[in-house]
């Protein structure tokens, strides 16, 4: 089944659309001031070492000086770049020395010795390649690592290690022989050691093919970075972590990519060398859109988009989905609502969930909902029924580029799945909770925050001795004190001696209040 992949580009956003026979399936955005720096690359320059703290301070060229403890330092950087002049550089070559061998276990890597101290391995003024771990927080510079890895869409490369991992998330009676096709795939024709790879999980069910081409692109990666780091002086940036349109490139077209369509100039020319260079198969696929509508009105995605942020999906027979995402999983209710076209009602449900499996699956992908799905198709007294949409929901997850894994029908009828979670849910991207409910999707309704504020008085009144109170609240629940509830007002005034004032405050929400003792 063909797909187009439609690029929106802005200075400030990047929005990417995958589309099947008319149809958004996927929404990836990336904004400028979110990106981050983890991944990106540095040859940095020492500025300060910490003895007692083990760590040093590196200049990357950002505001702040980034953070380097000596846990994330390799022994043959450490040995590469010593200061052939300090005393210590030989024992810091018989360290690495000492270290060298075929480390144990996936995605491990090679570890200073915990003998050994920073200051003798380092040295104030020494280049040293580092890559960011974690981002800049408020006053703290970011966290580095002298352990660099590549990440590409199936395979990790560690280019200071010659190890062969398997992702741990890969069953263990599997890893051994991907190891051995990893390892068989990876070796150079020279028979040299040319660096470590970890196979990723989604690369399970990779061709070999596949797997090549992931090698050669990050292979040709690293020579780039080295070359830059022996041309450009400290500090500097080597490397920058892919964004997202490279990243399409990289991930997301397959040989069922018919086009790409992009609506900038300028990021046009860059992908086109981009493509050349590392993914020469995608350079044919590229086009410039240069039409008067925005290129997101060809498919109304910006529609779709504002339709997965609600709760409520319409199904073209007349029933519906309701989806509610929740922190430990995702559930999908299946109703028939309005559809009564079949002869019976048994033909009735088992059409309404058969449009329902499809649709589900792509709300998934459109929504980017991962870990724990429960799904409440409606239910079917025909076993024939049940068996028919599930392997029609089965059918429509299998072409999700993300791992699922769906169990049958449990004993109360529902459908449980997985779906491994990759980046944000769109919902976590777009939207944040509502300031008046606190994400709760309801509010207390104003005569029960009426009742809260009586109690609330009662409670104070004992406890102090006010002149007088003044209630401070929103203008609904303040217009129910002046006529519903004004004689339970007046019964809690008389009660405690006390006069009680009304304040209406139009900017607080309708759960908001304020009592002051005046």
């Amino acid at each position: 089944m063909g797909q187009d992949i439609l690029i929106n580009w802005a200075p400030q956003e990047t929005r990417v659309a995958v589309v099947e026979q008319g149809a958004v399936q996927e929404v990836h955005l990336e904004r400028a001031l979110e990106r981050g720096l983890v991944g990106n690359i540095y040859l940095g320059k020492v500025s300060r070492v910490l003895p007692g703290m083990q760590s040093a301070f590196i200049d990357i060229g950002l505001d702040r000086a980034a953070f380097l403890h000596v846990a994330d330092l390799m022994p043959n950087i450490a040995a590469k770049h010593a200061n052939p002049r300090d005393r210590a550089t030989q024992e810091v070559r018989a360290a690495v020395s000492a270290h060298d061998g075929t480390p144990q276990g996936p995605a491990r890597v090679l570890a200073p010795d915990p003998v050994l101290p920073i200051e003798r391995q380092i040295f104030e003024g020494q280049a040293l390649m580092v890559q960011v771990l974690k981002d800049p927080i408020g006053t703290k510079g970011a966290r580095l690592t002298a352990q660099i890895s590549i990440a590409g869409r199936l395979l990790v490369f560690l280019p200071q290690d010659n190890h062969i991992g398997v992702s741990q998330k890969i069953p263990p009676a599997q890893r051994d022989a991907l190891r051995q096709r990893v390892q068989r795939l990876v070796a150079p024709a020279d028979g040299q050691a040319s660096g470590g790879f970890i196979l990723r999980t989604n690369a399970e069910d990779a061709s070999d093919q596949e797997l090549v081409e992931d090698v050669a692109y990050l292979r040709k990666t690293w020579l780039r970075i080295k070359e830059a780091s022996t041309r450009l002086p400290a500090p500097a940036l080597l490397h920058e972590d892919l964004n997202l349109m490279q990243r399409v490139l990289r991930d997301l077209v397959g040989v069922d990519t018919l086009s790409i369509r992009i609506d900038s100039r300028e990021q046009f020319g860059l992908m086109q060398a981009f493509a050349r260079e590392f993914m020469p198969d995608t350079l044919g696929k590229l086009q410039l859109y240069t039409g008067e509508r925005p290129i997101f009105d060809l498919f109304n995605i910006d529609e779709d988009i504002v339709r997965a942020l609600g709760r409520r999906v319409e199904l073209k027979s007349g029933g519906y989905l309701v989806i509610d995402q929740t922190e430990a999983l995702t559930t999908v209710d299946v109703n028939t609502g309005g559809f009564v076209g079949a002869r019976n009602f048994d033909d009735t449900v088992f059409r309404t969930n058969l449009e329902a499996a499809q649709a589900i699956a792509r709300q998934l992908r459109l929504r980017n909902l991962g870990g724990i799905v429960i799904v409440d198709f409606i239910d079917m007294s025909r076993d024939e029924h049940r068996e028919a949409v599930l392997t029609e929901f089965r059918k429509q997850l299998s072409r999700d580029r993300v791992k699922t894994m769906t169990g049958g029908f449990s004993q109360l009828g529902l459908v449980e799945m997985t779906r491994k979670r990759t980046r944000e849910s769109l919902a976590h991207m777009l939207s944040e909770p509502c300031a008046a409910c606190g994400g709760k999707g309801s509010v207390k309704t104003p005569r029960s925050v009426c009742y809260d504020i009586l109690r609330e008085i009662l409670r104070e009144a004992r406890a102090f001795n006010p002149r007088e109170f003044r209630v401070v609240a929103s203008p609904q629940v303040i217009e129910l004190f002046l006529d519903e509830e004004s004689q339970h007002l007046a019964g809690l005034s008389d009660f405690i001696g006390k006069p009680i004032s009304l304040q209406s405050e139009g900017r607080m929400t309708q759960e908001q209040y304020d009592i002051v003792l005046l």
